[in-house]
């Protein structure tokens, strides 16, 4: 995988140099890094790490808090001159289908991490390996990881890159999401309290 592409992007949030990673320049959906245009190296960077949720990120789904979460951390990496590591693995690597298979099986009453279990998928096949290919590219070496999932703190303090600290991005619970968010704090070890 390395960089392919990158332009300058004006966003809500604020002015973001948006690059495109992936194995080929012909990928059709590369890994993308959302960096702030005044991103400093030489300290240690505010990072969130976020998996694609086209549910929550497009459609702003109340089965989650994604979408939130990504607006939150777009702002932060506005104000702190950080990025977010866009990484296209949907649904905890699953795919939109399954996805979709596993919302049903949620309507039925089965909680997401039994409604993966039941149709046969993991219940976090997500890989962050791409995001530190990412941030060592763009020379980042130590890092403030905006997260709430301990297998991303995991994931970095395994590799060349140090976690300097870990910083909560806690959206509120909702009524379609409440749920949601115990299954991820009880069975995943998520780093909130619903």
């Amino acid at each position: 995988m390395k960089r392919q592409v990158e332009a300058m992007m004006p966003t809500d949030w604020g002015m973001f140099r948006m690059i495109a990673y992936a194995d080929s320049e012909t990928e059709k959906m590369p890994h993308v890094a959302m960096v702030s245009k005044d991103l400093d190296v030489s300290q240690p960077v505010l990072v969130r790490m976020h998996s694609e949720c086209l549910t929550g990120d497009l459609f702003h789904s109340q089965r989650c808090d994604c979408g939130e979460q990504l607006d939150a951390a777009m702002q932060l990496a506005m104000r702190e001159n950080g990025i977010v590591v866009y990484l296209r693995q949907e649904g905890r690597g699953i795919g939109i289908i399954n996805k979709l298979h596993a919302y049903n099986l949620q309507d039925k009453g089965l909680d997401t991490v039994d409604a993966n279990v039941a149709l046969g998928l993991e219940v976090d096949s997500r890989d962050y390996q791409v995001a530190v290919e990412i941030m060592q590219d763009l020379g980042i070496n130590k890092i403030h990881l905006l997260t709430n999932n301990p297998l991303k703190i995991q994931a970095i303090e395994n590799s060349p890159i140090e976690v300097v600290s870990r910083i909560p991005l806690i959206i509120p619970a909702k009524d379609g999401n409440r749920n949601y968010l115990k299954t991820k704090e009880k069975q995943m070890g998520h780093l909130f309290n619903v």
